[in-house]
């Protein structure tokens, strides 16, 4: 009986110990013990220095008494690792070394403070499309012609618009490509709208009347990334391009099961820093800095009597009593990656590799880390 007991002690222990060891962060091996803040660190550089998970960064300074917000921590401080009494590490700054008052902090507000992930870190890998809904193209301005009746504009035309725009307003000139589609549900999602020339009104047009025919705006193009077509849709430059100047990295709080429906670079496989589109948006919850692991299904084996094929290897025979499910093994599935979002529309949202264990593929499940 006690040896019983005794064992189911130790048991306890083991479990509570590692239950304990599973809560503690991971620090990386190489990790400096203290390091000095640079002017252009960020905090997701500091944390990658010490977590192999640098958007677990909450978690290294959740417990600093010594810093309320971590967003305020400037070019000259000293951050030192420690351990609690429960062995969590924590970051702090190293007021023995260099001794910043609160009034000074208040002072210098965020002028010189360091910030998460900058958006001028990502910008050169991101894309300007947009997932729009068939009714919100239809409403928009759209191209009429030129001024020299060519069916493709370039920088040197005069475009014509149908519409009432604003003269001296900056316009993105955009044309409607594919659908993003729900693999589930089969329903269209939005569509690809992309970005082919900005341009600048200087006449704004008019509306039809009773009294007056319809006058067409008019607009000066600035920059071409395609020949601007007849149907092409306007709107202001700027509109959906609103991104943050800098991205709170968090894992969201919920269950997230999506799919990667699309890619900007057009491949059939991709890596870091590639773009994704996934189907799941605004009415998801999903929000710009959230992080989410790439899961990809392993195949499938179906065990018979010669022993185990893969799905894809098995002959007609095989894939017939695989259907009745009696010697059909489902494989788990596998991380292959992990991104960030940082774009999110109604029902779609774009997301930026951040790392690649295999390469990433279109129909990859997205869902928690």
């Amino acid at each position: 009986m006690l040896k019983k007991i005794a064992i189911s002690v130790i048991a306890l222990f083991c479990w509570l110990s590692f239950s304990l060891q599973a809560d503690v962060l991971q620090i990386r091996e190489d990790a400096p013990a203290s390091y000095v803040v640079k002017k252009g660190d960020t905090l997701w550089d500091i944390s990658a220095l010490y977590l192999n998970e640098p958007w677990l960064w909450p978690q290294l300074w959740q417990m600093n008494p010594q810093v309320d917000n971590p967003h305020l921590i400037y070019p000259g401080d000293v951050l030192t690792l420690t351990y609690d009494s429960m062995g969590r590490p924590r970051l702090s700054v190293n007021e023995n070394v260099k001794r910043l008052t609160p009034e000074v902090r208040k002072t210098m507000k965020g002028d010189g403070a360091i910030t998460t992930l900058p958006l001028s870190m990502i910008r050169p890998f991101l894309t300007y499309e947009q997932a729009l809904s068939e009714e919100q193209i239809a409403a928009m301005p759209y191209v009429l012609g030129t001024n020299t009746a060519t069916k493709m504009a370039a920088e040197t035309h005069t475009v014509y618009v149908k519409g009432v725009l604003q003269p001296g307003t900056s316009y993105g000139v955009y044309r409607k490509g594919k659908p993003y589609v729900d693999p589930e549900s089969g329903s269209v999602l939005g569509y690809e709208t992309s970005l082919i020339a900005t341009a600048r009104a200087f006449r704004p047009g008019r509306e039809a009347t009773e009294d007056s025919p319809l006058e067409a705006a008019s607009l000066q193009v600035l920059s071409v990334k395609r020949e601007i077509k007849q149907g092409d849709r306007v709107m202001p430059a700027l509109e959906g391009q609103s991104l943050p100047a800098f991205f709170l990295i968090t894992k969201p709080d919920f269950d997230v099961n999506g799919t990667i429906i699309d890619t900007t670079s057009q491949l059939r496989e991709f890596s870091k820093m590639d773009i994704v589109v996934l189907n799941q948006g605004l009415i998801n919850d999903m929000q710009a800095g959230q992080m989410l692991g790439i899961y990809r299904q392993s195949p499938s084996v179906i065990d018979g009597e010669n022993g185990p094929v893969y799905v894809e290897d098995a002959n007609k025979l095989q894939k017939m009593f695989r259907n009745f499910g009696d010697n059909s093994i489902s494989m788990p599935r596998e991380k292959v990656g992990e991104l960030m979002i940082f774009k999110v529309a109604e029902r779609v949202s774009f997301g930026i590799v951040t790392s690649t264990r295999r390469p990433i593929r279109v129909g990859d499940s997205i869902s928690n880390l």
